[in-house]
């Protein structure tokens, strides 16, 4: 048996990437896993049919409503809630230099995402989380969030807030703990056109190599089972923040 056995785990965008890889490692661990996504429903239900106990839902997290059907979902499949990882986000690339390509639109697209939905779900989530012995939410953040880098400057601004928010959030919701992992570049569907970015981290990083998704689903497994740890914000960049 697995340290997560019994244990019910929610992970959203976890059709692909980080939360696919953290889905299987909490899977791999004797998890029962709901698997989310906001429209990639085909490999959300790949992904969940690959998995021991598993079920995918569809949701949007950027609609609270949503948010809470899905953790109604999770209650209804599986009868309780141990672990909630709030992986999903967006993001749009824009250069940071470039203020008058921000349109209002775009950033609240990605605050509402990354920062209102990860705030809408664990609200909706904490009554069940409480109801366990382990109850425990991990926020994927970014390294974004922690220096004057990332995708965008609302990426960022999202980043650093859910940062904070965490530490919030674990100040006032426990014996539930809320921690945060915060990557830094990662090979995932969202950066496999990024090479050259890849190549700069290899060059500089002193593990030297950008992380895979199973890295971040390793830190973030972690995080789930540190039971005396709240309020951590988790740096995982291969060292690269020591060095540049």
């Amino acid at each position: 048996m697995g340290s997560l056995a019994g244990q019910v785990a929610l992970v959203t965008g976890s059709s692909s990437g980080i939360g696919e890889a953290t889905a299987r490692r909490l899977a791999a661990e004797g998890a029962a896993v709901v698997i989310n996504s906001s429209s990639s429903v085909a490999a959300g239900e790949r992904v969940a049919a690959s998995l021991p106990q598993a079920r995918y839902v569809q949701a949007s997290i950027a609609e609270e409503a949503q948010c809470k059907r899905l953790v109604a979902a999770a209650a209804e499949h599986f009868g309780r809630l141990d672990i909630l990882i709030n992986n999903a986000g967006v993001t749009t690339v824009i250069p940071h230099a470039d203020l008058d390509a921000v349109t209002d639109d775009v950033f609240r697209r990605i605050i509402d995402t990354n920062l209102l939905g990860t705030w809408y779900l664990t609200r909706a989530a904490l009554p069940l989380l409480r109801q366990s012995p382990a109850g425990v939410v991990v926020n994927v953040t970014s390294i974004a969030g922690l220096r004057p880098t990332g995708s965008s400057i609302p990426y960022a601004v999202s980043k650093a807030a859910l940062n904070h928010l965490t530490r919030l959030l674990a100040k006032v919701c426990g014996p539930v703990r809320i921690n945060a992992v915060a990557p830094g570049l990662v090979q995932t569907p969202w950066t496999k056109d990024w090479g050259a970015l890849h190549d700069a981290v290899a060059k500089q990083a002193p593990l030297r190599r950008s992380a895979s998704a199973e890295d971040i689903a390793d830190a973030i497994y972690g995080v789930v089972i540190s039971r005396y740890m709240t309020g951590e914000v988790l740096l995982v960049d291969g060292g690269l923040s020591l060095v540049s």
